[in-house]
């Protein structure tokens, strides 16, 4: 199994290390659109059309805060959890939760993503124009972060 971690002759705690490391690299670039994101979400009610909206653009509104939130919180969880067990020999461990976490938050930015789409596209369009942008924007950028990885995974299981 050229390229695994296995191959890497390194120890459990160095192949620990070197995993959270670039769990962290990956969830700066991450966190750094969650938080631009759901700042912006903070403000929008405090704008001057705000109170137009219909009832239901104000439900996707407050669904795509949630859903900002949720992934914040998520996606910033690894740093908490790493600093609480610091030094306690943990650290396989903080990297499969860690994992875990970031996943999620990424499932969480992906559908909060989406919603803005469509609070955006049905204050321009209205209606059906807004649902079939924003069901494409998700279906795409789910089978773009999630299926390719998701296909190989499975692959390198059945071997």
């Amino acid at each position: 199994m050229t390229g695994q971690a296995t191959d890497r002759n390194e120890t459990r705690d160095e192949r620990a290390d070197r995993n959270f490391g670039e769990l962290l690299q990956e969830l700066r670039v991450i966190e750094t659109g969650v938080q631009v994101l759901f700042s912006v979400l903070l403000t929008v009610p405090f704008s001057q059309r705000f109170d137009q909206v219909t009832g239901l653009q104000r439900d996707v509104y407050f669904a795509a805060l949630v859903l900002a939130a949720v992934s914040s919180v998520l996606i910033i969880a690894p740093a908490t959890y790493h600093r609480v067990l610091f030094q306690k020999g943990e650290k396989p461990r903080i990297v499969r939760v860690s994992n875990r976490l970031a996943l999620a938050g990424t499932i969480f930015l992906w559908l909060s993503m989406t919603a803005v789409l469509l609070l955006v596209s049905d204050v321009l369009f209205h209606g059906t124009a807004a649902v079939i942008v924003a069901t494409t924007f998700g279906a795409a950028t789910g089978l773009l972060w999630f299926v390719p990885p998701l296909v190989r995974r499975l692959e390198d299981e059945r071997r």
